[in-house]
């Protein structure tokens, strides 16, 4: 199977992207051998090789999920510039004024 330029351009059209007449050739090129190399992947017999997810033997490990108490509220407070309510004050980020 072939890939023609007006495919790429199809393609390239549907990632929102624009290529040159050059740059259309040079992908059309490039595209065509990975479509050949792909190609030739699936003339090899996998009959008897057994699936693989991973080409190490490595494991996750990972600890406990478990809850652990947070940082105290009252010594969290003592550190912040200004709070309102229990929680820390912030300067507005966002103008609600309407002007740009």
């Amino acid at each position: 199977m072939a890939i023609n330029a007006d495919e790429v351009k199809h393609v390239a059209g549907l990632a929102k992207l624009a290529f040159s007449e050059t740059e259309l050739q040079k992908f059309t090129g490039q595209m065509d051998e990975i479509i050949k190399m792909v190609q030739q992947l699936s003339e090899v017999d996998t009959t008897d090789v057994p699936v693989t997810s991973h080409v190490t033997d490595a494991k996750n490990v990972l600890r406990p999920d478990t809850a652990q108490p947070g940082v105290d509220r009252d010594l969290l407070m003592k550190n912040v510039p200004d709070s309102q309510d229990g929680y820390i004050k912030v300067p507005a980020i966002i103008d609600e004024s309407g002007e740009a």
